[in-house]
């Protein structure tokens, strides 16, 4: 039975970083057929906005996307990408993987941890932002509700459950943010006391920051805020070498948007030189989710397997003298000959 997904190229390496990922889709045979959509400048030229309405309605008709970076055109009025995808759907849960891997500029080795952030609310809503008439004052209001604290609480321990994880930990600033933050600490709580069989840690952010950095094995799966979310999952990124290796997740009830969750890099888009792994790595999850779980773990396996005996076919930051081409090419003959 075949799946079709919707594909956003991106902006800047976008296209060859899906490119690649697509190959390797390919080589699996995953029974996926592709519908190509425009966002990003892209869409921005062709059809006077970066989310056109098309590109809407083929992601809530499909259910399931693989994006590649955006890039939001700047002017005003026009809002982040990415927050515009994840409101139109409720992409509640933002689920971040960081997995050490071979030949990374990393310090540690064998980081296995998964950062799960809320997506919807918190403070990054533009809702209750303003600045005083002369310019002095600047207002934000943090926004956090118990239904959308439940659901990433309750998301945090499914995923432990699926992935056979041992251990949660609820990050939080209750101590002095003791309304929002509390009431996420709260309910956190009365979640964890419907999975016994896995061990709750709560932890305050900034001793959460500093114990990733001392001693990152310690964690398993973190859940928190949209703000704290946003910053730990990229400390995490930096444990294992950085965000070309690491995907995203957006997951809702009514879709879910795979995605490399660095940027465009124009400056060096169209010269080959692009990482693949973030995207690779998101449509591993993608397959994951799909319930093709041996496939992900294939194109995981492949991954280490390029990065450890074929140095001369990965991109230069993974320490290579190949491209992005020749990456994709790697791992490619290597499914086959599997």
């Amino acid at each position: 039975m075949s799946q079709t997904i919707a594909v956003l190229k991106g902006d800047g390496i976008g296209p060859e970083i899906m490119e690649a990922t697509l190959s390797v889709l390919n080589a699996l045979d995953c029974g996926l057929q592709y519908e190509f959509l425009d966002a990003g400048l892209t869409a921005q030229e062709t059809h006077g906005q970066p989310m056109p309405a098309e590109t809407i309605a083929a992601i809530r008709k499909h259910r399931i996307a693989l994006k590649g970076p955006l890039t939001t055109p700047i002017g005003s009025g026009i809002s982040s990408l990415n927050v515009q995808l994840r409101r139109e759907f409720d992409l509640y849960a933002n689920v971040r993987p960081a997995i050490s891997f071979p030949g990374t500029r990393s310090r540690y080795d064998n980081i296995d941890l998964i950062t799960v952030r809320e997506n919807t609310e918190g403070a990054y809503l533009s809702d209750g932002q303003s600045l005083s008439d002369d310019g002095e004052t600047a207002f934000s209001s943090i926004r956090v509700t118990r239904r959308g604290s439940e659901r990433i609480v309750r998301h945090a321990f499914e995923l432990a459950h699926q992935r056979n994880r041992k251990k949660v930990t609820a990050v939080h600033k209750a101590n002095i943010i003791k309304t929002s933050s509390g009431l996420f600490l709260d309910v956190a709580r009365e979640v964890a006391k419907e999975y016994p069989d896995i061990e709750f840690q709560e932890m305050i952010v900034d001793n959460a920051c500093m114990q990733l950095v001392m001693n990152p094995h310690q964690f398993d799966v973190i859940v928190t805020t949209n703000l704290f979310g946003d910053i730990l999952s990229d400390l995490c990124a930096g444990l294992i070498g950085g965000l070309g290796l690491a995907p995203g997740a957006n997951i809702g009830t009514e879709a879910a948007i795979f995605e490399a969750v660095h940027g465009s890099a124009p400056d060096i888009a169209g010269q080959k030189l692009a990482n693949p792994c973030a995207l690779l790595l998101a449509a591993a999850d993608m397959l994951d989710h799909l319930g093709m779980v041996d496939k992900g773990a294939r194109i995981r396996r492949t991954i280490r397997t390029v990065l450890e005996t074929a140095r001369d076919r990965v991109t230069p930051d993974m320490g290579g003298t190949g491209t992005t081409d020749t990456f994709a090419e790697a791992l490619v003959a290597h499914l086959h000959d599997r």
